[in-house]
């Protein structure tokens, strides 16, 4: 592509909401808790391997617990989206940047969707589903209200884009 049809991958200017770390947070020490509490159950339970059982529960906490208060800041800090009228801009990760574009005329499906954890911080996800083999974009983090707002106005900009959406 060049000249006015070129869409250049530039970095996205918005921020997720500061509500994610919260979020990001609550899912490591969910997914955390699992392994530890099985872990201690059982080390409970065998008489010979209670000691390694014990220690690999709290190996698993220890680390459960230093993920959960170093890595959702740090998602804050790089997590990136932007839409205009011409694209969804995505640019994710620190040390292996993901950078995804998607041009309005490409976009096949926006869809929200908001979980349990997501529910209670007033959080969602925006999906934008493109006919790409990398598969859908992926904002997640949003404000719930933000969320809708922006599926409704990509879903419009989409269909008021020429192209085969293919």
């Amino acid at each position: 592509m060049r000249g006015e049809d070129a869409v250049r991958l530039r970095p996205p200017g918005n921020a997720v909401d500061g509500r994610a770390v919260t979020w990001w947070r609550t899912q490591l020490l969910v997914t955390t808790a699992v392994p530890v509490v099985v872990l201690g159950v059982l080390g409970a339970l065998i008489g010979p391997a209670r000691t390694w059982l014990l220690v690999a529960a709290g190996a698993v906490a220890a680390a459960g617990l230093a993920c959960t208060a170093f890595f959702p800041a740090w998602w804050l800090r790089v997590h990136r989206w932007e839409a205009t009228d011409e694209a969804v801009y995505v640019r994710t990760g620190a040390l292996w940047q993901e950078w995804r574009i998607a041009p309005m005329s490409r976009i096949q499906t926006v869809d929200t969707s908001r979980g349990p954890l997501e529910q209670y911080f007033r959080l969602a996800t925006v999906t934008v589903t493109t006919a790409s083999s990398e598969g859908a974009i992926r904002i997640e983090g949003l404000d719930h209200e933000l969320a809708a707002d922006l599926a409704e106005r990509l879903t419009a900009v989409t269909q008021a884009t020429p192209g085969d959406a293919t």
